[in-house]
């Protein structure tokens, strides 16, 4: 191209006097060889120039090819080392390998389901079923299925509630816990509506297949109860009344998940009339005081989002110091109240394990109660997390209550 160019500069006639002439002054006599020596000299140094120019441009324009061909070489290479697609290059590779979405598939769900409330399920159905156990022949192949069948019925009734309260919570979730998949934008609401609808379903299926009433009657109204507490629909959505969200909580956390579940494996897996035991009572006694503490305590952090959207929490109301250390008393008086319930048993081994058990997890309780920073949110849902573990330990303690 540019050498097509080059060869079109016009070159100058042999001699033609008329432009000179209105030019220049008249010349003498040889003034045409003169002047056309000058011009073909003008035209020479012209063509020198504009020749030049072009092998400076030539010379630059390769200077920014190689520099704009190295520069999306570099934006290629980072790109793929931070596997995001380039959007400007339609021809970028894209790798769609599957199998590289699944840990983050897997970790979204992970965070939907609220883990800690899957293990405090699970847990607390393991130890109730003990408390059916009379001798050690009871644990056979049909205790494990009766107990198989309870947890993953209770499972999937859980995740159906935890997702169904993120799915009418998802504004209030962005200011106070972000990192949820619906409120991250991980899922859409299609894919939260599907979820929490397919594990209803499934709980609901499972247990009409089991055919337990003690199981179906407990999953069915600990759907009531959880969709009345989230669903944002005249005379629902219960969650904005502290007292009646609390009992919520305590009616399925305390009764329905202690006495149900006993009952279930009592009366339909083992056949036996029902019983309400000494340890049974226990159970439902102080996870009562626990349910209550953990339904007060899960708010003290969300206190802003709260206030925001109108929750007229128990801690929105009374402030977060308040409210802490009055889920700090219940705590420390059930540990006292087990204590004695320990020291009264008439079964040795049982009467020291229980005793200790407790006074060691009241101990643990106050000392990290007292290093608590209550102005740093982090440090308060730590301590939530905290308060969950000391709900594991006391379903390992409640099969040793004799």
């Amino acid at each position: 191209m540019e050498s097509l160019i080059v060869g079109s500069i016009a070159r100058p006639p042999p001699c033609r006097l008329f432009p000179v002439a209105a030019e220049f002054p008249p010349l003498r006599t040889g003034s045409c060889i003169a002047v056309q020596v000058s011009r073909q000299r003008a035209w020479n140094i012209l063509d020198m120039r504009v020749q030049r120019q072009l092998l400076v441009h030539h010379v630059g324009a390769g200077h920014e090819r190689h520099a704009f061909h190295q520069s999306q070489k570099k934006k290629f290479v980072a790109s793929a080392a931070s596997e995001q697609p380039l959007e400007s290059d339609p021809g970028a590779y894209h790798d769609n390998n599957p199998w590289k979405s699944v840990p983050d598939a897997f970790d979204a769900f992970y965070r939907f389901s609220r883990p800690h409330t899957v293990i405090g399920t699970a847990l607390s159905i393991i130890s109730v079923s003990i408390l059916a156990v009379e001798r050690l022949s009871d644990f056979s192949p049909l205790f494990f299925t009766g107990v198989m069948e309870a947890i993953v019925a209770a499972l999937l009734m859980n995740i159906y509630i935890v997702g169904l309260n993120q799915l009418f919570d998802i504004e209030i979730d962005k200011v106070n816990k972000p990192y949820l998949p619906l409120a991250s934008g991980e899922y859409s609401v299609a894919t939260g509506v599907a979820i929490v609808s397919s594990f209803a379903i499934m709980s609901f299926w499972l247990g009409g297949i089991v055919g337990s009433p003690p199981l179906f009657w407990a999953l069915f109204i600990s759907f009531v109860l959880g969709t009345a507490y989230s669903t944002n629909l005249p005379l629902l959505r219960w969650k904005r009344f502290a007292f009646i969200a609390a009992m919520c909580i305590l009616a399925v956390r305390a009764v329905i998940v202690q006495i149900a579940f006993f009952l279930h494996m009592q009366t339909y897996v083992f056949r036996r009339p029902v019983v309400l035991s000494r340890p049974l009572i226990f159970a439902t006694a102080f996870m009562s005081f626990f349910s209550v503490v953990i339904a007060l305590f899960k708010d003290i952090p969300d206190i802003d989002g709260d206030r925001i959207f109108g929750i007229r929490s128990f801690t929105v109301r009374l402030g977060q110091e308040r409210v802490f250390w009055i889920c700090i008393s219940l705590l420390e008086m059930a540990y006292c109240v087990a204590v004695l319930v320990g020291a009264a048993s008439s079964c040795l081994w049982s009467k020291c394990l229980t005793v200790l058990g407790h006074v060691i997890l009241a101990s643990i309780l106050w000392s990290r109660a007292k290093s608590v920073d209550l102005k740093r949110k982090t440090a308060i849902t730590s301590f939530y997390m905290f308060i969950w573990k000391l709900f594991y330990a006391e379903y390992l303690l409640i099969p040793l209550v004799r």
